[in-house]
């Protein structure tokens, strides 16, 4: 981590750490905005008391950063055009990134303090189009190319799905709870409880189910959310200091033989079905002189971008003996190479043997430019983790009992954390970003609706509208400013 600082102009590194430190304060609200969720119904039911149960929710998000991956940070990151990816310069760099971050910031501080469940997820992802919006109408670019749209769609999908199905999983699964023990005590309120049994806690194993489910929401929305600031922070270094970033530069001699590998098979692969594909990427027709001087990534220049790259990749055996521009150079044909790739696997015609051979060769392909170092990785775990331990009770109430006209049963509280747990879980298996917060108090929603205790109209009207308004109004945000930043550097 220390070569990070070396050799950096003194505006550089400020402008980094300042950067790093706008994205850790990110992950930290996060912590005590999205976390508050996690533990709300298992301090509600009085499972756990409020300081144990947040801080082991801390150390369940701080482990499942670690042990999560960088599969959802590199769907966020995907969200911006390949384009604004590879040509991005460090001015550029800096007024995206500060401008997305000030945005989610500003709304997700804005919404916890009125104990608004906003999203995290939405609000972030908000902030990247209305920068990749914002980019695209400074530059003259069509409004269709300055998003990834696909990679929008698919993360709008399931930040739409996902709290639907928690709604209906969870009260489903109270319906056979009910149906399965009708008599039992998790049915009661803990204010029940207290009346008519005369004790604070639930029962045993409803208390069991509680604590385990809690830290099992905790754990997968570290893994979900914490991957979020990990892609934030690589979108940071890459845009701000491109030599040491733009490549894992610890990649081993295999490692980079396998990605040279990689596009030696994918050019074999575009042969073998040149009847299906040889039109949409012109092969046999296009040459080295093709490809411009300011990149961009164009399916029909396929063949080119190939050789170039394994060129470029001859005899490298360490990415610290490539020069500066020639690692950007790599990265932009790594980076080209796997956008046609997911174009041409969406293309009709090829099939599903095809298919899963070509997402194989992209794993291979993106293995040294699709990572995180582990420091990033300890960081935005220490910074989720101990958010987490401040600033959750605004939530816990409004989750506990301001979504339904009664209070919570131990039953409904352990419905709605099992179904937010399998479905962020599922999430992360397919690298999809999901809202914590929509996820879990759908489900409580949901748990009201099976109960027959009804829903308070005020506060599903404010966590709909929160949902609602999220997405537009981080993305004006986030354009204003980064229109207002590019004026400023010109």
């Amino acid at each position: 981590m220390i070569d990070l600082f070396s050799g950096l102009d003194a505006w550089v590194l400020v402008s980094l750490l300042l950067a790093l430190t706008f994205v850790l304060a990110f992950e930290f609200i996060n912590g005590f905005h999205d976390t508050a969720n996690a533990v709300a119904t298992v301090i509600y039911t009085k499972a756990m008391p409020p300081h144990l149960a947040v801080f082991f929710s801390g150390v369940f998000n701080f482990l499942g950063v670690l042990l999560g991956g960088v599969g959802v940070a590199y769907a966020i990151v995907h969200l911006l055009p390949v384009e604004l990816l590879i040509n991005v310069n460090t001015g550029h760099g800096l007024a995206m990134v500060f401008s997305l971050l000030a945005a989610a910031i500003t709304w997700n501080l804005g919404t916890w303090y009125f104990g608004i469940p906003a999203s995290s997820s939405h609000t972030l992802i908000g902030s990247i189009l209305g920068v990749g919006l914002a980019n695209a109408l400074i530059n003259d670019i069509p409004l269709g190319d300055g998003v990834n749209w696909q990679k929008a769609i698919d993360i709008a999908m399931s930040l739409v799905v996902s709290p639907m199905a928690g709604f209906a999983v969870a009260a489903l699964v109270l319906i056979g709870l009910k149906w399965w023990r009708p008599l039992s005590k998790m049915h009661k309120t803990p204010e029940q409880r207290r009346k008519l049994d005369d004790k604070k806690h639930p029962p045993f194993w409803n208390r069991l189910v509680l604590v385990v489910s809690a830290m099992g929401v905790s754990f997968v929305h570290g893994s979900n959310d914490g991957q979020k600031g990990i892609g934030l922070i690589m979108l940071v270094l890459i845009g701000i200091v491109p030599a040491k970033f733009v490549l894992d530069l610890n990649s081993t001699t295999y490692q980079i033989e396998r990605t040279r590998d990689a596009t030696l098979h994918m050019s074999q692969f575009y042969q073998r079905n040149a009847a299906t594909l040889g039109e949409f990427l012109a092969l046999g027709k296009s040459k080295a002189s093709d490809l411009p001087e300011q990149f961009s990534c164009n399916p029909q220049q396929t063949e080119p971008t190939i050789a170039a790259l394994q060129s470029s990749l001859q005899g490298v055996t360490d990415y610290h003996s490539l020069d500066t521009e020639k690692r950007v150079e790599v990265r932009r044909y790594l980076l080209c190479l796997d956008d046609t790739a997911k174009k041409v696997g969406k293309l009709p015609g090829l099939d599903a043997r095809e298919k899963s051979d070509l997402e194989k060769l992209r794993k291979d392909l993106t293995a040294t430019t699709e990572y995180a170092p582990f420091w990033v990785i300890v960081a935005v775990a220490l910074a989720l983790g101990l958010g987490t331990m401040v600033g959750w009770k605004r939530v816990v109430l409004t989750v506990g009992e301001k979504i339904g006209k009664q209070g919570m049963t131990y039953a409904q509280g352990m419905s709605a954390q099992i179904t937010a747990a399998c479905a962020i879980g599922m999430a992360n298996v397919f690298a999809l970003p999901v809202s914590t917060t929509h996820v879990l108090s759908s489900g409580v929603a949901g748990t009201m609706v099976a109960n027959k205790s009804g829903l308070q109209g005020g506060t599903v009207k404010t966590i709909l509208l929160a949902w609602v308004l999220t997405l537009p109004a981080s993305m004006g945000l986030a354009a204003g400013l980064f229109w207002l930043a590019s004026k400023a550097i010109g």
